[in-house]
């Protein structure tokens, strides 16, 4: 439910005048969000909705979508000149100081930059200073409700048996057939998740050997897609529940065909999952000690551990993500890589920890779900955090 009461405290407690929320055919998703438009709710014209720290909002909107705001409070100018755009612009945000939009100085995080530099030009040019609206984000659009919790809960439990699923395909194969296509196990997963109503932006990706070593490897494009005794398998699963306001779950997990795991692969195996298991205790310790923590932090955690086994170059991406109704979503990112992220890892936001170690013949990562609660309760989701690599000819 839109909450003006809420979105004007948390502007006053930021010492933000205000906050100027801003579309135009969907680009910016977020607004969208915060505002409650429906999905299908699209339009074809700019709309813009000033909310001031104090007062009652303003809602800008064209000639021929003039209702597209209706169900929000406040007054409205309608515009069809661009000219008279421009001029609704002014008068609602001229004079102001500080005003938050889904903006991000040096594109520094991309997932909340959704406004064009030519939007942030035309503001800029009546005054104010435009700064990142990324913590009103996480606050309204980042956090979930309980029915979003719930329904990120029941997605795990897919998730979680869809590993089953891909350590029994890929054991029949072998023993029938004396092998598998890794496309085959894929195919396999996206059956279980339809036949468990759920949903996916993007199939499993299914790494075997030295494709494994790709963090963000194609399904079924390696040199040598054909999965054999013998070989590491990296699995990587998401989805979630094929509902309205669903949210992900998002888990990797390693596997050996065969009856025994190698030790060459175990020992990197222990290190990822020491690391994983560092950037959990980091986030749990600062919760019990009632401490904030940002997102950088728990990435600094996790990395050293690799680090100082000496595999920090084949560490190749961030700690984490936040997850949503994206599998990577608006929050805070585990992240002091790809970009330093300050935002605080706030209570009702879910992410991933999902250090890796990616080497020429084969890469080895370990991703599990962090949930905090409303009561600051940090939970790890998605069933137990695999402690070593799966043998799936014994097991299986």
């Amino acid at each position: 439910m839109f909450s003006l009461d809420a979105i004007q405290s948390a502007l006053q407690e930021a010492g933000l005048d205000g906050w100027l929320l801003y579309d135009f055919r969907g680009l910016n998703p977020l607004s969208r969000r915060v505002l409650k438009l429906a999905d299908n709710q699209m339009g074809s014209r700019r709309w813009f909705y000033w909310i001031p720290a104090q007062g009652k909002p303003h809602k800008l909107v064209h000639r021929i979508e003039d209702d597209a705001l209706d169900h929000l409070p406040g007054s409205k100018t309608i515009y069809l000149r661009w000219q008279e755009l421009e001029a609704g612009i002014k008068t609602m945000i001229g004079g102001q100081g500080r005003v938050a939009m889904e903006y991000s100085p040096r594109n520094g995080n991309p997932y909340i930059a959704r406004v064009d530099a030519g939007t942030v030009e035309l503001v800029t040019s009546f005054g104010p200073e435009v700064v990142s609206s990324g913590d009103l984000i996480q606050l309204f659009e980042a956090t979930w409700d309980d029915d979003q919790e719930a329904m990120h809960l029941a997605a795990c439990q897919v998730t979680d048996a869809a590993f089953t699923v891909a350590w029994k395909t890929i054991a029949a194969a072998i023993r029938n057939d004396g092998g598998i296509e890794e496309m085959a196990v894929s195919d396999a997963i996206m059956q279980h998740f339809a036949d468990h109503h759920c949903v996916t932006y993007h199939p499993p990706i299914i790494g075997r050997g030295p494709n494994g070593g790709l963090p963000h490897y194609e399904t079924g494009t390696g040199t040598n897609t054909r999965i054999q005794e013998g070989d590491l398998v990296l699995v990587d699963l998401w989805c979630k529940l094929d509902k309205p306001r669903s949210t992900y779950s998002d888990h990797t997990r390693m596997g050996f065909v065969g009856l025994e795991v190698p030790q060459k692969y175990a020992d990197i195996f222990n290190i990822v999952a020491a690391a994983r298991d560092a950037g959990i205790d980091y986030v749990q310790q600062a919760y019990a000690a009632g401490r904030p923590v940002q997102g950088w932090e728990v990435d600094d955690a996790t990395r050293a551990v690799i680090e100082q086994a000496g595999y920090g170059e084949q560490f190749r991406h961030r700690t984490g993500h936040n997850i949503g109704q994206e599998v990577h979503g608006n929050g805070a990112h585990m992240d002091n890589l790809e970009t330093r992220e300050e935002r605080f890892v706030l209570p009702r936001t879910c992410f991933s920890i999902e250090p890796g170690i990616y080497l020429p013949e084969f890469g080895v990562r370990s991703e599990i779900n962090v949930w905090i609660d409303g009561n600051r309760k940090v939970h790890v989701t998605g069933g137990n955090r695999q402690t070593s690599i799966v043998p799936i000819l014994l097991e299986y």
